[in-house]
């Protein structure tokens, strides 16, 4: 039994989502200066957007361990990092953009607060319910 609503599920995957992207920025970041480094990178609104979709659909199941895996199971809101190959900034091979970076990290934090404020918000809500509004 679930005693939280989907909002915290979603919320809790967003979280995630926002915390690997911060990881792979400060690895950008920590291999500015690395030969052949390329950048990486995590698309937070597609798989955010991934969760969302996937918190209202069907579930699906297998009745039998022979039967065709179903194509979304397990994958919804599961976000991938890519490797950002077809572009090259310096001369040794490197990618990396040092201000895309700091500002992509930056957009990333406001994000990673809004979140963190709405779960705080849904938290205080909960408690208000389990102290019966007192």
């Amino acid at each position: 039994m679930n005693i939280f609503p989907q909002t915290f599920q979603s919320l809790e995957q967003a979280l995630s989502t926002s915390a690997l992207k911060q990881r792979t920025h400060a690895a950008n970041i920590a291999n500015v200066d690395t030969t052949n480094y390329k950048s990486r990178q995590v698309n937070f609104q597609s798989a955010l957007q991934n969760a969302m979709d996937s918190s209202g659909s069907l579930k699906s199941f297998k009745t039998a361990a022979g039967h065709i895996p179903f194509s979304t199971e397990n994958s919804a809101g599961v976000p991938s990092v890519t490797v950002n190959t077809n572009t090259k900034f310096k001369t040794n091979g490197n990618n990396v953009d040092m201000d895309y970076e700091m500002a992509e990290m930056a957009k990333n934090q406001l994000w990673n607060n809004a979140l963190t404020e709405r779960i705080n918000g849904k938290f205080n809500s909960l408690r208000s319910v389990i102290s019966d509004g007192r």
